[in-house]
């Protein structure tokens, strides 16, 4: 796996450190350094593979000797304190192949360093053994270099200003002011810009190594890992290491990687108990939804329900038209229920089945129907077109062989309306791809035969049709039921009765009375 070392330091004064010696150790040279006239010796340093000086725009040539380069940045940094120079320590993916390192490492320190006006001193190394531990160490000028060549200072000296423009005087009478940075390399937000890079770099030469690893070199937290991180060990503890010396950071990363195992094996054991419980919940629902058989509603029930909300509708209505009601929605609701056993559907699947059916089989009819009407439209078409030709012909052919404009002119707006006509049809039949030869009696025959097909396909679309009708009623009445909005049921006003059904329905009803007779006065005799 690609390490995902990424390390930043500041070469500082203040620590005894040495630009200069810096130079001299990555690159594995001996440099002497003008500021305490000693010389860097680091020829022995092994592992050494390339080095190089990449100036920006602007950068005298003789800065390509690093010797020049850090004794020139060595000489303008007077403080005690001065911050040199910036160091990266980079590793490259084993699976990247040795060839790749330099184009790597020059197309980031251009896009990233060089570009930006920095110059940059770096060196591949890969010490023994080979392809155990490839790294590159850069170098970075913290000074930007102006339009000539000579170094600008880090930071100028800005005065504060009040709202009129004026400079602000404090009460020891210096004036207000601040610093500002002529580059903005020391900014934090760099440092994730500059990690980012190199990720999006290794990532990019992995890919084209044909390498399915990718880096990531953010932090395990910012990952979302719930890994413990290991310490960094440093130069003199990985030697104490690798001769067998066990020491406190070593011991402890040990305790890490073995805390990790653990955790991974645990988090291994939860994910499969979780899979197998999904699994066992998954194959229960299963088998219910086997055992369970999908019901649909009955249309009998659904049918009862309508006649009930349609009973509701009419509470506010008079007893007549309450019978009435009663009585029509009985007898349509009868016929339904016949002819839904006649085509043997039972439930409300059925019925939305049988209806897709004949919506399926009524679409084509439909459409071929279509199809026919627009042909002989056009034929009507083509036929009057060739008629209103055929009549304003002379007067179309006269007009052309005018030879003057003028009498030309004058003729055409006499016979304006022959000539438009004329034309109208005549465009009419160039835009249908025929002239005035075409064929009438070929056309009339065609016409026939769409005018017969189109009478048979409007029987089928009606036959079509009229089964659809009770289906559609059906599924109507059925839909009030099944509607949320049917919940809260609205009283409906009464339909008005002639008066010729109120003295039938009163007839019926004085039919149906049982016949009471009255009853006979006994008589008596009277004795006076």
């Amino acid at each position: 796996m690609p390490s995902p070392h990424f390390n930043i330091t500041i070469t500082k004064r203040s620590k005894g450190k040495s630009a200069v010696a810096g130079a001299a150790y990555q690159s594995g040279s001996r440099i002497f350094s003008e500021y305490d006239q000693k010389y860097k010796d680091y020829t022995r340093k092994q592992g050494i593979i390339y080095t190089e000086v990449m100036l920006p725009e602007h950068a005298p040539p003789e800065y390509a000797d690093r010797a020049i380069l850090w004794n020139s940045v060595e000489e303008n940094e007077k403080q005690w304190n001065s911050q040199l120079a910036r160091r990266f320590v980079l590793t490259f993916p084993r699976e990247v192949p040795p060839e790749y390192y330099l184009p790597m490492v020059k197309d980031y320190c251009n896009e990233f360093f060089v570009s930006k006006g920095m110059c940059c001193d770096f060196a591949i190394h890969d010490p023994d053994p080979p392809g155990h531990n490839p790294h590159c160490h850069v170098m970075l000028t913290m000074r930007a270099l102006d339009e000539n060549g000579r170094w600008l200072p880090k930071a100028r000296k800005v005065y504060d200003l009040d709202e009129n423009g004026e400079r602000i005087r404090l009460p020891s009478g210096n004036w207000k002011c601040h610093k500002e940075n002529t580059a903005d390399w020391n900014e934090r937000f760099h440092g994730e810009e500059w990690r980012h890079g190199w990720e999006v770099t290794q990532n990019r030469y992995l890919e084209l190594a044909g390498s399915d690893v990718r880096v990531d070199l953010r932090s395990y937290e910012r990952q979302g890992l719930d890994v413990i991180p290991t310490v960094h060990m440093g130069p003199a503890v990985t030697q104490m290491e690798r001769r067998g010396i066990a020491t406190n950071i070593g011991n402890l990363n040990r305790d890490i990687r073995a805390a990790n195992r653990l955790l991974a094996a645990i988090r291994s054991t939860i994910k499969g108990l979780r899979e197998w419980i999904a699994e066992i919940r998954q194959a229960q629902k299963e088998a219910v939804a086997e055992t369970e058989t999908p019901c649909s509603p009955a249309l009998a029930g659904l049918l009862t329900a309508y006649m009930d909300l349609r009973k509701a509708e009419r509470r506010d209505w008079s007893g007549y038209g309450k019978q009435k009601g009663a009585t029509d929605d009985l007898k349509a609701v009868s016929k339904a229920m016949m002819y839904l056993n006649s085509k043997g559907l039972v439930t409300l699947e059925d019925l939305d089945s049988a209806l897709q059916g004949l919506n399926e089989k009524a679409k084509p009819i439909s459409a071929e129907m279509k199809k026919a009407e627009r042909r002989m439209q056009t034929i009507t078409g083509i036929q009057k077109a060739v008629a209103d030709c055929k009549t304003h012909k002379a007067v179309h052919d006269k007009y052309l062989k005018i030879g003057w404009k003028t009498r030309q002119a004058a003729f055409a707006e006499s016979h304006r309306d022959e000539l438009d006509s004329f034309n109208k049809a005549y465009r009419f039949l160039k835009k249908q791809g025929v002239d005035l030869n075409v064929n009438l009696e070929a056309l009339q025959a065609e016409y026939d035969s769409l005018q017969s097909s189109h009478a048979g396909l409007s029987r089928q679309l009606a036959a079509v049709k009229e089964e659809l009708k009770p289906m559609k009623d059906i599924r109507y009445w059925v839909g009030k039921v099944l509607s949320p909005e049917q919940a809260e049921v609205e009283s409906k006003p009464e339909p008005k009765h002639s008066v010729t059904e109120r003295l039938k329905y009163m007839q019926e009803q004085k039919k149906q009375e049982p016949e009471q007779k009255a009853p006979q006065k006994k008589k008596q005799d009277m004795e006076l």
